[in-house]
């Protein structure tokens, strides 16, 4: 099956042959979200500790979400998120010698595309990028034909990572995994696929990672819920890993990264490479 990315880089030569492991830094309460504390510099801290631990235990990538801007907007998110993560994700991309991306929630992807080419951000990751979703936030929509010209129209060496069966959501009329992973890689111009559990920190299904990957090409990576306990058995049938809630205290998303945790499955998956 043939894919139709207009990405000048291939998901390969970003990470290399080996099954990358991306850790998503997790930034604190951006200005304008309800729980943001005032302060920047805190932000900027916590999510340069949280890169420090992550490069030193040898992740292949880090995502940089803004998670705690809860309640998302559905689709545009304003300038003054733009304009925070923007500035985050450039001093993660001096911090660290791996590939950054950025995932603007609930599901901006134009945004995302415009802070990667700002900063130099390598892949950005989009929840809803082809299909209508009833989600947490209301309806949202995919919206791939702005997305993607905008990265042609930037000349952007950025890759697109989309979601399909997204956590949080359901389609609101509901085609199939097999459907929405053909159309991703066909018309999407998708450069690898997501799939992930119902909800953050959930695990994703093994027969969802098989199912996407008899209907794609590109690569698919699980993207929700890998533990030490699940990562054998995902290993052998995933081509990446984006892990978030098993790094941190008590594998809760919204709080703070766990070294021993990262430390243990850094371990647990240099066995298997091994």
């Amino acid at each position: 099956m043939a894919a139709h990315s207009g990405a000048l880089i291939r998901f390969e030569q970003l990470f290399g042959a080996r099954r990358p492991l991306i850790a998503v830094v997790h930034l604190l309460a951006l200005p304008g979200a309800p729980a943001y504390r005032g302060s920047m510099g805190e932000v900027f801290e916590a999510a340069l500790a949280e890169v420090e631990v992550f490069v030193r235990h040898g992740v292949e990538g880090l995502i940089v979400e803004n998670l705690r801007d809860t309640p998302f907007y559905p689709g545009r998110v304003p300038a003054e998120t733009i304009a925070a993560q923007a500035a985050v994700v450039r001093e993660v991309v001096n911090a660290a010698a791996v590939p950054v991306g950025v995932n603007v929630l609930r599901n901006d992807g134009l945004a995302a595309v415009a802070i990667a080419a700002a900063t130099g951000a390598r892949f950005v990751r989009v929840n809803v990028h082809m299909g209508t979703v009833v989600s947490e936030q209301g309806i949202v929509a995919g919206e791939s034909h702005e997305t993607m010209r905008l990265r042609a129209r930037l000349g952007a060496e950025v890759l697109l990572l989309a979601d399909a069966g997204v956590k949080h959501a359901a389609p609101l009329a509901g085609r199939g995994l097999a459907t929405e992973v053909r159309d991703l890689t066909e018309r999407g111009m998708a450069d690898a696929i997501v799939v992930s559990g119902p909800r953050t920190g959930a695990p994703t299904a093994a027969a969802d990672v098989d199912e996407a990957r008899a209907h794609t090409s590109l690569p698919v990576l699980v993207g929700s819920g890998v533990t030490v306990e699940t990562l054998p058995e995902l290993y052998a049938k995933a081509d990446g890993f984006i892990v978030g809630s098993c790094f941190k205290h008590g594998g809760d998303a919204v709080k703070r990264v766990d070294e021993r945790r990262v430390a243990a499955f850094v371990e647990t998956l240099a066995r298997l490479r091994a």
